[in-house]
This record gives structure tokens, C-alpha cells and sequence, in this order.
């Protein structure tokens, strides 16, 4: 029996008028296999809240930005030693102006190509996967 606790995260996969896609890279955490790594922005998905809500709602708190979700890309399961995570990933399109850094230590604007390079998340690495 499985007594971790389980996470459902929607994730948003940014994609810009060049086709690059927007990594962010999250801040140090108590849980060194995260800590620091690369991952699509988002967040938990609240009891009974719809994931393009919670993308809207996460990326307003994390960024103060507003996007436009679009399709469901696809979900993938992944188990850390602390907890296991259902990870869902939905295409979304860029708000105007400029996002602010204010839950990430940074950001970067990638091709597809470029993508592997970071050092993601294992979950998020599973989503590059779907793209």
C-alpha cells in the first residue's frame, strides 16, 4: 500500500509566436531532487477545480501574467521518495507584457531542440516526452 501523497498538477506548456517554449526554473527546496530543476509552470489542482482554471489562477499568483489555455496535451504519472504526482499538460499561449519572477529563480524561452539540455523535474521530463 502506498501511503504517499498523491498530487494532481496541472502544468502549462507556453508557447510563443516563434514556437519557443517557456522553462522555469524552481527555487531551492528541502527536496534536493527538485530543487533548482527546470519545469513547466503551474500548479495543484484544487478539489473540484477545473486544470484551465487552475493554470489561469497559478500563473496569475506565480508570475502575475495572464495566458490563454488551450488543449489538454496529456498526462504522465511519476513517483518521487516523498510523494507520486499525476502531471497534466495543456498548450497555452502567451499574455501580454512581461511575467515577473516571483516563485522561480529563472526562466528561459527554448526550442523544441533545446528543450533536453535543461535539468527538468523527472515529471516535467516525462511531459517533453508528449510534445
Amino acid at each position: 500500500m502506498n501511503d504517499k501523497k498523491h498530487l494532481n498538477v496541472a502544468a502549462a506548456v507556453i508557447i510563443d509566436g516563434t514556437g519557443k517554449y517557456l522553462c522555469m526554473q524552481r527555487t531551492r527546496s528541502r527536496l534536493p531532487y527538485i530543487t533548482e530543476h527546470w519545469e513547466f509552470p503551474g500548479g495543484k489542482i484544487e478539489e473540484g477545480e477545473d486544470p484551465r482554471h487552475t493554470l489561469v489562477r497559478e500563473i496569475e499568483e506565480e508570475m502575475d501574467w495572464h495566458i490563454e489555455v488551450g488543449d489538454c496535451i496529456g498526462s504522465v504519472e511519476h513517483e518521487y521518495p516523498d510523494f507520486t504526482i499525476t502531471l497534466t499538460a495543456y498548450t497555452c499561449k502567451p499574455g501580454e507584457g512581461e511575467f515577473k519572477l516571483l516563485e522561480h529563480l529563472d526562466s528561459r524561452w527554448l526550442s523544441k531542440e533545446e528543450l533536453a539540455d535543461l535539468n527538468w523535474t523527472e515529471a516535467d521530463r516525462k511531459l517533453l516526452e508528449l510534445l
